[in-house]
């Protein structure tokens, strides 16, 4: 019994500065990320990528995908708050990792990026139609674009693309504009049309196709254009991010630090925008940009300060909420004109934009429509590149009591001067009968 004590507290203690280093909503950004790779050497090729991350405060754990070792939670704990899979090529994930584990992985909140190549794999394929994309059936197709190619060595080579079709999102890809093309060589994928919660972010160019480059083409290419997808995310509907590329070279030191030339073009950079574009891409995909959180939540009457029980029908009455961003090292308030409130029983009876007083603070005063019943405070925020809010809150309305009433009704008084007016006529006619008697 001595013995399974001291092993239990030392599997703790190794355990918890794990978990205390975890993802939590106060300190949004992702911080232990396990890295899958297929050789040890894209550590060293890629470094510069995995430098920036490390720069930024993340642990970095690099262990090979076929690792028996390999998990990514323990004793019902996640491990790790990230997964980048860099492991094109790997046939089956060691340890207790598989395709079911990687989605419940996201299913619980947690980031994920893929990158294939031309070599991937039909388990990495699986992991990718999963989260959304479809890369090209053929094993041996690449992108390729006879007119906006990346000018280099290899004449004739047409696979090394310079793509500038970005996504229209400062908060995905950050609000300094990305002047250089970004290089990329590999498999384009498609977005599933079911799937909505898919973005393009790095798209081809109309001239693009998918296909053999090594063999001419004998039927229409089945991938074409701006259909193409380079890099595409997802946010998932709980908010896990997701980075999905089928090129796993342009996140290398070569294709970072290489100069680039567009075909057609006469501007030749000295240093792509690889590394601008994907370092600014990792801090949505990580949270460090526009994560959002909602605190203070409050209602009450107009002239009044304390929360009531419920409401009487025709009550005026004020809602507040505070809205903040993580910036990747503390919050921020959120500033927008964009935030709605609904007083919501089956359908919205009322519909409302919040003010904000530039410090996140956001309100609003309107009066209870003249309907009792359950009511509920709503506010369903979504915006592109930013995480959702869903905020409820539930009230009862009542109407008014029997002696709440008002004793005359000002539209009523036409009525009530009717009714005075018979009544009189009634009396004097009574007393005129009377008196002649």
């Amino acid at each position: 019994m001595g013995k399974f004590w001291v092993i239990f507290v030392a599997s703790i203690s190794i355990l918890l500065p794990f978990l205390c280093n975890s993802f939590s909503p106060e300190t949004p950004t992702d911080r232990r990320v396990l890295v899958l790779l297929d050789d040890f050497a894209v550590k060293s090729s890629h470094s510069s990528y995995f430098n920036s991350l490390k720069l930024r405060g993340f642990d970095l754990d690099f262990k090979l995908a076929d690792d028996p070792k390999i998990a990514l939670q323990r004793y019902g704990q996640y491990l790790y708050d990230a997964l980048i899979l860099f492991c094109p090529s790997v046939e089956r994930f060691g340890g207790s990792v598989d395709v079911a584990a990687i989605i419940n992985f996201v299913d619980s909140g947690h980031d994920l990026i893929i990158a294939a190549d031309v070599n991937a794999s039909d388990l990495i394929r699986e992991v990718a139609t999963e989260c959304g994309v479809d890369f090209d059936e053929d094993p041996s197709a690449m992108v390729i674009d006879h007119t906006g190619y990346a000018v280099s060595e290899t004449e004739g080579d047409h696979t090394l693309i310079a793509s500038d079709d970005f996504i229209k999102s400062d908060v995905i890809i950050g609000s300094k504009k990305i002047e250089v093309p970004v290089l990329f060589q590999g498999i384009g994928h498609s977005l599933n049309p079911v799937n909505s919660l898919v973005l393009k972010v790095l798209s081809a160019s109309p001239s693009a196709y998918s296909a053999n480059p090594l063999s001419k083409l004998s039927t229409p290419a089945s991938l074409t254009g701006s259909a193409i997808s380079l890099v595409s995310v997802v946010q998932a509907r709980n908010n896990a991010r997701i980075l999905i590329t089928g090129s796993l070279s342009m996140f290398s030191n070569r294709f970072f630090r290489s100069g680039v030339q567009k075909s057609g073009s006469s501007t030749k950079y000295e240093k792509s925008g690889n590394e601008q574009f994907l370092t600014e891409l990792s801090k949505w995909i990580f949270h460090e940009r526009g994560h959002l959180k909602a605190v203070n939540v409050k209602h009450h009457k107009v002239v009044e300060t304390d929360e009531p029980a419920l409401y009487r029908i025709n009550d005026e009455l004020e809602y507040s909420v505070e809205i903040y961003e993580w910036s990747g090292t503390s919050w921020e308030p959120y500033i927008t004109d964009d935030v709605q409130v609904q007083f919501y029983m089956m359908s919205p009876y009322i519909l409302k934009t919040l003010s904000n007083d530039k410090k996140g603070l956001y309100s609003a005063s309107f009066k209870v429509p003249d309907v009792y019943g359950v009511f509920q405070f709503k506010v369903e925020y979504q915006k592109l590149g930013y995480t959702s809010l869903s905020l409820s809150k539930q009230i009862p309305v009542r109407p008014y009591r029997h002696n709440e009433y008002e004793r005359f009704i000002p539209t009523a008084y036409p009525y009530y001067g009717a009714a005075f007016s018979t009544m009189a006529g009634f009396f004097i006619f009574s007393f005129v009968h009377l008196y002649n008697k």
